[in-house]
């Protein structure tokens, strides 16, 4: 049984349209370009080599005053194209630069789609963004919605300057979006409960209050595991995909970008002396954390923009300063903690291949809707 649902779980995580636009390469200046996209013009195309051997797309646009820049991560029934007009508003609105990319298997993308390729990709897209724009890690900010949140905290707990992460209808893991799970099973897939919690940079949560894909509780429980809370966006009567026809989504997001752009880059010599004084990269994020002023130090607690969450802890007094060496030990520890317990739990890629192909099974007898398989979920557990 627990097998069964993790490959319905990962099959059910993933459905590529069919490609919204194509791309036609210049012969004479090796330049891409969308086409069948209003306005793609406005986007500049790359062509990206995965680690994982597949070439995926990206498009990047670039705003004239712009000091930051957002590396967004769609969610699964969308495409790069069908989200232009998106990533284009969220560039005009918010004046920042931003890259949009398609996963493995999406759009124009080659290979299939699949957790650890979304890993690959989203490395990938910033491996561009830093080598052909020279976007500076303490510059970027994640932003992932629904599945995007998957690769966004993935990516986000390699990087300890990153200035910050947005999720958007994020889920807490593959798993619990049909089960309500108190333990994280070895199986399970983007097991966002567990990241949370060692991402150093300011968080902002937004989610609809009847998202009927991923339940609210998904959002406010990721809030409340947050390391560096930022006030949450539950937007009354959203559902999973139209948050951005809300007039507070918009503003609640500049809110947002205006704070965290106010926020002090970590000087690059503390950078060269963590390096220098670290041999674990994964005990970075806990000595970064030290010399890099929490938003909660700027921001007061407010009220949530939906309803007030029962004993809120004030970002002003939620944590005394981490300057202490017993603080900076404890919290390296825990990213130590978190990198082993990941590594004996995560099982080889070919243990999942025999999920995949038992998805594969799932798939031919059309078991491919999220709220058919709550149902068979609930029926299955009333029965017992």
């Amino acid at each position: 049984m627990g097998g069964a649902t993790s490959s319905i779980a990962a099959k059910l995580a993933f459905f590529p349209p069919e490609p919204s636009y194509k791309v036609e390469v210049n012969e004479q200046t090796g330049k891409c370009r969308l086409t069948g996209v209003p306005q793609s013009e406005k986007g500049e195309v790359s062509m990206l080599h995965t680690k994982r051997g597949h070439i995926i797309f990206a498009v990047y646009l670039k705003h004239t005053s712009a000091s930051l820049t957002v590396l967004y991560s769609h969610g699964n029934a969308a495409d790069m194209g069908q989200m232009f007009k998106f990533l284009t508003e969220l560039s005009d609105q918010l004046g920042v630069n931003v890259m949009g990319y398609d996963y493995a298997g999406y759009g124009r993308s080659t290979g299939e789609p699949s957790e650890q390729n979304t890993y690959a990709d989203i490395e990938a897209a910033y491996t561009c963004l830093k080598d052909k724009y020279e976007v500076k890690e303490e510059d970027l900010i994640l932003y992932g919605q629904s599945i995007g949140s998957g690769p966004t905290l993935e990516l986000a707990l390699k990087l300890p300057q990153l200035r910050a992460v947005i999720l958007q209808s994020a889920i807490l893991s593959g798993l619990r979006v049909m089960y309500s799970m108190k333990r994280t099973l070895w199986l399970d897939i983007y097991k966002n409960i567990d990241k949370i919690p060692f991402i150093a940079c300011p968080v902002l949560i937004i989610h609809g209050t009847e998202d009927e894909v991923v339940d609210i509780s998904h959002g406010k429980r990721l809030w409340e595991l947050c390391k560096e809370k930022y006030e949450p966006l539950w937007l009354i009567g959203g559902n999973h995909c139209d948050l951005q026809i809300f007039p507070e989504f918009f503003r609640h997001l500049k809110k947002f970008i205006s704070a965290v752009a106010k926020l002090p880059r970590l000087q690059i010599n503390d950078l060269e002396q963590t390096l220098n004084q670290t041999k674990n990269p994964s005990d970075i994020a806990g000595q970064i954390e030290k010399s890099r002023p929490g938003i909660h130090q700027r921001e007061k607690a407010r009220a949530s923009t939906g309803q007030r969450e029962k004993s809120r802890p004030s970002m002003d007094n939620r944590e005394q300063p981490r300057s202490s060496a017993d603080k900076r030990e404890k919290s390296r520890k825990s990213m130590e903690n978190y990198w082993k317990a990941r590594n004996s739990t995560d099982q080889p890629d070919r243990g999942r291949n025999s999920f995949d192909r038992l998805g594969d099974m799932v798939r031919s007898v059309a078991l491919c809707n999220v709220d058919c398989l709550k149902q068979t979920v609930s029926e299955d557990t009333h029965d017992r």
